[in-house]
Parts: C-alpha cells; structure tokens; sequence
C-alpha cells in the first residue's frame, strides 16, 4: 500500500537528528530498572520473580506495540504518531516516580508499549525519508539505543542515590523522553498528515515477512538472553559480580561497532546474507567459547563476549533488510511491525524459559543451548531471505 499522501520535503539532516533524538529513549527507560531490582524488593516487598516480571511486562507490551503500530501509523502519520510514542515513554516514566506497586508496574507497561510502537515507526521513517542509506541510519539509530541504554544501567545506582531513592531514579528518564519529542516536533509538522487509507494488515501471509520475523526473534532472543544472564553465569564459573559486571559491560560496548559497520558494510556491497551470516557466525563462535571455555587463558569470558556484542549487529540488519525488501514506509512499517511483535514476544519469554531451565538442572547448559538454537534457526532464515537489494 503506497502512503496517501505527497510530504512536504523534510531535509534529511533534520529527520536523521531527530530519529536519532528518539532512538536515545528506545531502551533507556527499561535499562534503568534491573540495577535497582533489589532497592525495590526492599522497599515493597516484592519477591524476586515479581520484581523480574515488571520488566518481562515492559519486554511483552513492546511486542504488543509493535504488532498496533502500523494500524497507529495510519491514523495520523508515522512522524506525529512518534510523537505520542515516545511521549509514553516519558509519561510512563514520571507515572514510576511514585513509589509503589501500582505506578511501578503501570509505568512499565506504558514504556513497553510506546517503545514498541516508536520501533516500528521509526522503520517507516527511515524508508519514506532516508531510503538510500538505510543500512547506516539503521545501525546508527541502533547505536543510539545501545549507548544510553549502557549508560543508564551504570549510572542507576548512584543515580537514585543523589535524587534520594529508585522511583526518582527511574522518573529522571523522562527528561531525556521530553527534549527528544522537541527535536522531532519540527519533523512532525512538517509532515502533512495522510488521507484517510485501508486498515493496515500485518503480512502474516507473506514469506518475507515470515523470515523477517524468525531473524527478528533470533536476534531480540540473544541479545534480551544474554542481557540477562550472562553475568550470572559468569558469577557461576567464580567470577565475582563486579567483574561479571564488566564483561557485561564489554559485551554492550562491542555493539556499538558492530551496528555501525555491519550493516553499512551491507548496504555498500549488497551482499546483505554475508554480512548477516558474519555477525550470526560471530555469536555462535561466542556462545560456544562461554560454553565450552568460559575461563579460556587469555582470552577469558572478554573475546567471547565482544564476539557477542559484535554478532548483536543482527538486530540492525534485519531492520535494514525490511526497508531494503518493502516496496513503501507503510508495507516497511506493517513488516516490521510483525517482525519486532514476534520478535519481542520471543525475547520477553525466552530469558525467562532460560530461568526455568537453570532451575530444573542447577546449571547453565541447557538454558546456553537454548541461544545455540536461537542461532541455527537465524542461520537458515539468513539463507533463505538471500543477498537483499534496495526496492525504492
């Protein structure tokens, strides 16, 4: 379906400074939570599982995002339908300043909700606006997810320290939330809102689409897997917590270079299978050196994880290859849409599956062999998707 409507030429620099605005918030608000999961269990006495939960809530309510995304697109335009997104995010985030149960949890669902919806938005954008570099927009709004999401799990502890407590804490995100919808206010007015237009329908149907959302959920599957338990099984080969801590930390930094490379490395040669089967290649060879040595002289959990961090670029490859194989923004935002719903979905229960597991074998093998497979199922959707190449 072609968008209804002709836009008034936005110039690109302003739509990328803008995105990338956005993009800051697209995980933020959620990273800021799991550093203070134990300051919350004392204040409110949640057990562990229930204080996990918030956050699987948040992760499930962004697959629910993304699925509404595109039928909120047509409404009034993916550029204002942004707006109200990501003003979510910093609704939901002043909502989890009142510290109690309720706020906490309806905070988080609201944050999970508008990030899912802004994720899919953000992919039409990227096709209507700026088509030709798709694979470096896409793995530099990536990037300026990463970051600051990085930056909030370091910061939350003495962050609640200095504002007096966690749910301050978490509220702080909304100012980031606010200046980013100031920065796209001018895209969104620039932009005629569209015609009234058919329901959007999510390609259920479609073969691309299918394979598109199995990439998705491998990728949202290892990195949400990891997220969560690598520092704990690193803890569990003896390391202690604080470096556990740091080789999470390597892990995220290596996603930075891989998602700015990869994916423009792709667009560059149009060889879109290879530069995807390199970043899945890297995972599998880190998640086997975490399994098979974990403690390897030298190298140590450190390569294993920066190979982790790299193969992460997957994310914003498949992103990349949407908007390279969808004919319109509308078709990119319903194809992603889907994608990044089942996708999420997948990397909402996957660590938690993982947990069980570790529980029913007191070890960490069958939950690692849960990502092994995660990456022999991305393997094939990768071979079968092919050498992508640009649409429109």
């Amino acid at each position: 379906m072609n968008r209804s409507y002709t836009p008034v030429r936005v110039r690109p620099g302003v739509v990328l400074v803008g995105l990338l605005a956005l993009a800051l918030n697209l995980r933020t608000a959620l990273a800021g939570y799991p550093p203070l999961i134990d300051a919350v269990r004392a204040d409110l006495g949640f057990s562990a599982g229930t204080a996990g939960f918030v956050q699987t809530g948040a992760v499930l309510m962004m697959a629910v995002g993304s699925l509404a995304g595109p039928a909120v697109a047509r409404r009034g335009g993916a550029e204002r339908a942004l707006v109200g997104a990501v003003g979510l995010v910093a609704l939901g985030s002043l909502v989890r300043g009142e510290p109690d149960a309720v706020p906490l949890v309806a905070g988080s669902l609201l944050i999970g909700f508008g990030i899912g919806v802004a994720g899919v938005l953000l992919t039409g954008v990227v096709k209507e606006h700026l088509a030709d570099h798709a694979g470096a927009v896409t793995g530099a709004y990536v990037v300026a997810m990463v970051i600051p999401s990085t930056v909030a799990s370091v910061v939350a502890v003495p962050l609640a320290t200095a504002v007096g407590g966690w749910s301050l804490a978490l509220a702080v995100w909304a100012v980031p939330a606010v200046l980013a919808i100031a920065a796209w206010v001018p895209v969104a007015r620039a932009v005629e809102p569209p015609a009234p237009a058919e329901r959007t329908r999510l390609p259920w149907r479609d073969r691309f689409a299918r394979l598109a959302a199995a990439h998705q959920s491998t990728a949202s599957l290892l990195v949400y897997g990891w997220m969560t338990w690598l520092a704990p099984y690193l803890t569990s080969q003896g390391w202690s917590p604080r470096d556990a801590g740091l080789v999470l930390g390597v892990w995220a930094a290596a996603q930075v270079p891989g998602a700015l490379a990869i994916p423009a490395l792709a667009e560059r040669t149009g060889r879109w299978r290879f530069w995807s089967g390199v970043a899945s290649a890297s995972t599998a060879i880190g998640t086997l050196g975490l399994l098979l040595a974990p403690l390897a002289p030298i190298v140590g959990p450190w390569l294993w994880a920066a190979l982790l961090g790299i193969g992460g670029a997957n994310f914003a490859l498949g992103l990349t290859v949407i908007a390279w194989r969808t004919p319109d923004a509308a078709a990119s935002a319903a194809t992603s849409g889907m994608a990044l719903g089942v996708g999420y979905t997948v990397a909402g229960i996957g660590p938690f599956v993982m947990g069980v597991l570790i529980d029913l074998t007191a070890g960490y093998t069958a939950a690692i062999a849960v990502l092994l497979a995660a990456v022999a199922v991305q393997a094939s959707a990768i071979i079968r998707i092919g050498d992508a190449t640009r649409t429109g």
